[in-house]
């Protein structure tokens, strides 16, 4: 991230996340399932970490866009939840901001949870493996493995 950018706290209004949670709630998962896979892929995600994830259920909400992705890692990979049943091994909840900065490393975990913008639910245990596997994510590694855009595109004018 741009060291002299920073992502401000904010909430989105609240009709937002009464439209959001009427909205299909399965490509919120698909999506981050994708991702998380990706990112084993690369060898961005502990294999320890990955293997105490194995059978567990996650539920991860976006309070102020009324999203929710429901997830499970199973046989090696993160697998989307279209109908979660019962209370999730581990649940992240938090406004869309939060997630943000947690994802940008603006912000720690830790932090967000203690001035009460991250709540963390369930295993205990199991949201520390979370944590330091997320924690152990060199970001500077994944740059160098995206695709290169090619200069020009074919189906882009260069008039």
């Amino acid at each position: 991230m741009d060291q002299g950018f920073t992502i401000p706290k904010f909430q989105l209004p609240g009709f937002i996340a009464r439209i959001g949670e009427k909205l299909p709630q399965w490509p919120h998962a698909v999506a981050l399932t994708t991702a998380l896979n990706a990112a084993a892929k690369l060898g961005l995600l502990p294999e320890d970490s990955l293997a105490a994830m194995e059978g567990k259920t996650f539920v991860v909400q976006v309070y102020d866009t009324g999203g929710q992705a429901a997830f499970t890692y199973r046989g090696g990979f993160f697998r989307p939840l279209f109908r979660p049943a019962g209370t999730p091994d581990l649940a992240f909840r938090a406004n869309l901001s939060a997630f943000l900065q947690v994802a940008t490393r603006q912000e720690d975990p830790d932090t967000l949870f203690f001035n009460r913008e991250l709540s963390i639910e369930g295993d205990t245990e199991l949201g520390l493996i979370v944590k330091n596997m997320l924690d152990a994510i060199d970001l500077s590694q994944l740059k160098p493995r995206l695709p290169q855009l090619p200069r020009s595109l074919p189906f882009i004018s260069q008039r």
